[in-house]
C-alpha cells in the first residue's frame, strides 16, 4: 500500500476542529463506526442527523449522541438503504430539515458477507445496500450538499471485481465474500467518479473515500446470524470473534479515517483515507493511493451509468 508522507500518522480525535455550525448526516449511525462518528462530531459541536434503519436501535443511539452533544441536538432520520422508496423519503426529509444546507454526508452503513438475499427492489442485498442505496442517496441529496461526501470502502475491495454485466449475481454462483468485495469496491469507484464529475461541473463539493481497516464493528456477528444453517452460523461467528480479539482495532480507532475525511484541513477531492499501519489494517489515518479500479475513468463512467439505470435516480452531477 502506497501511503502519503505528507500526513502525520498520529492524527486523533483531539485534532478535530470545532464543528459548530456544520450539519452532518451519518448513515448507519445506530452502531459501530457510524455511532462513533456521530458521537464525536456532535461532541465537537456539529448538528448530526443519524440515519438508521431500526427505530428502536436508532432511538438508543440518539440518546448516546445527545449525551455527547456540545451544540445543536442530534436528530433521527429513518433510512433503509435496501429500499429505494425509503432512500427517497429520507432524502426529502433531510432536505426539509436542513433547508438544503448539508455540510457533510458520511456514507457509512453497510452489510457484510451475508447469505444470498435480495433488497426490496430485487437487487443483490450487499450491492443494493452498500452501493446502490448510498449512490441514490448521494445523488438525491446533492442539491443540499455544501462540503464533503465521505464514502466508506473496505480492505475487502482489494482483489475484488465489479461484474457490470451481472452486478446482482443472477447468472453466476453467489459467493458472500466476493459480493461484499464487489460492493465495497463499487463504493470506492463511485466516490472517485463522483469527484471527477463534481470537478467537471465546477462544484465546491468534494468526494472522498475512506476505509476503517480491520475493526471490531459487530458486522461479523450480523453476518453469521444471516445464515440459516446453525453449524455454518456457529463457525463464522466463532471465527470472527477470535479474529477480532486477536487482530482487530477498536471502533474508536477504526472511525478515525472517516472522521479525518469528514473534518480535516488539507483533504482534497478524490483522496483515500486509510489506517496507516500493518498494511492498512490498523493505526492512525493517512492518505493512500486509491485502487487501480477506482482510478479508472472508464470503469467509473460505466458503473455510474449502471447505477443510474438500476436505481432510476437521475445522477447529480449529470
Amino acid at each position: 500500500m502506497e501511503l502519503s508522507k505528507r500526513m502525520t500518522q498520529r492524527w486523533t480525535e483531539a485534532d478535530i476542529a470545532d464543528q459548530t455550525g456544520r450539519t452532518v448526516l451519518v448513515t448507519g449511525a445506530n452502531s459501530g463506526l457510524g455511532l462513533r462518528t456521530a458521537e464525536v462530531l456532535a461532541g465537537k459541536g456539529a448538528r448530526v442527523l443519524l440515519a438508521c434503519r431500526s427505530a428502536e436501535r436508532g432511538a438508543k443511539a440518539l440518546d448516546i449522541v445527545k449525551a455527547a452533544a456540545a451544540g445543536a441536538g442530534p436528530e433521527l432520520i429513518p433510512l433503509d438503504l435496501s429500499e429505494l422508496a425509503s432512500v427517497r423519503a429520507a432524502a426529502v426529509l433531510v432536505r426539509e430539515r436542513t433547508g438544503d444546507a448539508l455540510d457533510v454526508l458520511v456514507n457509512n452503513a453497510g452489510v457484510m458477507a451475508t447469505a444470498r438475499g435480495r433488497t426490496a427492489d430485487g437487487f443483490e442485498l450487499q450491492f443494493g445496500t452498500n452501493h446502490l442505496g448510498h449512490a441514490a442517496l448521494t445523488w438525491l441529496l446533492m442539491p443540499a450538499l455544501r462540503g464533503r461526501v465521505v464514502t466508506l470502502s473496505s480492505l475487502a475491495a482489494v482483489g475484488a471485481r465489479i461484474h457490470l454485466d451481472d452486478p446482482n449475481a443472477e447468472h453466476r454462483r453467489y459467493n458472500p465474500a466476493a459480493a461484499y468485495g464487489q460492493s465495497k469496491l463499487a463504493d470506492q469507484v463511485f466516490a472517485l467518479e463522483l469527484d471527477r464529475r463534481l470537478r467537471a461541473a465546477g462544484s465546491g463539493v468534494i468526494s472522498v473515500a475512506a476505509h476503517p481497516g480491520y475493526t471490531a464493528t459487530g458486522l461479523g456477528s450480523g453476518m453469521a446470524r444471516s445464515y440459516r444453517n446453525p453449524v455454518v452460523r456457529s463457525v463464522i461467528a466463532g471465527g470472527h470473534r477470535i479474529g477480532e480479539v486477536l487482530f482487530a482495532q477498536n471502533v474508536r480507532q477504526g472511525a478515525l479515517p472517516q472522521l479525518y475525511a469528514a473534518t480535516a484541513d488539507g483533504v482534497e477531492g478524490g483522496d483515500y483515507i486509510v489506517p496507516g499501519g500493518l498494511g492498512g489494517t490498523r493505526g492512525n489515518p493517512v492518505k493512500s493511493r486509491p485502487l487501480a479500479a477506482a482510478r479508472s475513468e472508464s470503469l467509473g463512467a460505466a458503473l455510474w451509468d449502471v447505477t443510474a439505470k438500476l436505481t432510476g435516480v437521475t445522477p447529480d452531477p449529470a
